[in-house]
């Protein structure tokens, strides 16, 4: 019995992408930590490592869509520092905890709508305007709060930034990303959004004949990342019990990195967040590894930029390697 070529090419199909390529690194990397990397397999390390991931995973959901449809978002890491102050003073102004949350939210969604009104009815870039209101938003965070910080927290907000869930070494942060995520899949890869996102990425003018509203889609992901990103921000206060303007200077570029890492081009139309959840863990494990190793800040920037150019290079190369090998050893039955 001779085994058929179809299926023979349809499995090198499912395993000859980015998607798998960066789980195969990513498991290395994860071994090679286990067992030369002194406390990173610690319960304690493992809860702190996927802590401090908590802002960049949830950031990184809506940054995909935008990224797809051929948007950026530069001023995530201003936003999440201007809602915290907001959520700061809210609290300190003695307002309930339910309401200083929504009106936070509520800021969020109007920063992210700022955003999405100068690219969607003016026609400017994203690119210039996030870069513009990634000053502007921070500024004012500075303007409200002035260089101090908000330390002062409720204790049971305080305890979502420091228990883990029962007895898992899973804190409590990370929740908001592990409920959002499957949702943010769902929509991408399964609903008319996210057929409407790669339309959008693929071709603009094209999607624009065929009936999509373009302008409504891509407003509507520039609130939802200011949403986001508030979420973030009050995560963040939680975590650290603290609320300031300079709060995650830089978490854009780390943002990113993740998206483009996980296969997600920076031309747009194209991506999954299959891939993104495993660059997610690649960037955590990383992070993790070069602190345990007592590796600085400045050092970790410029694995992550190395990481940022390599991602870029790698993975369009990788994927043109994938197709040339299904291509030339299981190539297409042409029937007759």
């Amino acid at each position: 019995m001779t085994a058929n070529p179809k299926h023979g090419s349809d499995f090198v199909a499912r395993i000859g992408n980015w998607d798998n390529f960066l789980a195969a690194i990513t498991i290395l990397v994860i071994i090679y930590a286990i067992f030369e990397v002194p406390n990173f397999a610690s319960t304690f390390n493992i809860s702190q490592a996927v802590a401090g991931i908590s802002e960049r995973a949830l950031i990184v959901l809506p940054m995909v869509f935008l990224i797809i449809a051929r948007e950026i978002d530069l001023s995530v890491g201003s936003i999440l520092a201007l809602t915290s102050v907001i959520f700061g003073l809210l609290v300190q102004a003695n307002f309930p905890l339910f309401l200083s949350v929504s009106l936070t939210l509520l800021a969020g969604a109007v920063c992210g709508a700022f955003n999405g009104v100068l690219v969607t009815k003016l026609g400017l870039p994203s690119l210039v305007v996030t870069l513009g209101t990634m000053a502007l938003y921070r500024g004012v965070g500075y303007i409200l709060l002035g260089s101090g910080s908000i330390n002062d927290f409720p204790d049971s907000f305080l305890d979502l930034g420091i228990n883990t869930v029962g007895d898992s070494p899973v804190p409590w942060t990370i929740v908001p990303f592990i409920v959002l995520a499957p949702i943010f899949a769902v929509a991408l890869q399964r609903m008319p959004l996210g057929r409407r996102i790669y339309a959008i990425g693929g071709s603009p003018e094209a999607a624009r004949y065929s009936g999509i509203q373009l302008a409504r889609t891509v407003l509507g992901l520039f609130i939802t990342s200011g949403v986001i990103c508030a979420a973030a921000g009050m995560v963040y206060a939680a975590r650290l019990a603290n609320a300031r303007a300079n709060n995650a200077v830089g978490i854009e570029l780390d943002v990113i990195t993740i998206a483009l890492l996980g296969g997600v081009s920076v031309f747009g139309g194209k991506g999954r967040l299959t891939g993104v959840l495993w660059a997610l863990l690649l960037f955590a494990t990383l992070r993790n590894v070069l602190g345990l190793l007592q590796i600085g800040g400045d050092a970790q920037g410029t694995v992550i930029g190395l990481l940022l150019i390599v991602s870029l290079l790698v993975s369009n190369a990788a994927e043109r390697i994938f197709a040339g090998v299904r291509l030339r050893y299981f190539p297409p039955k042409i029937d007759e």
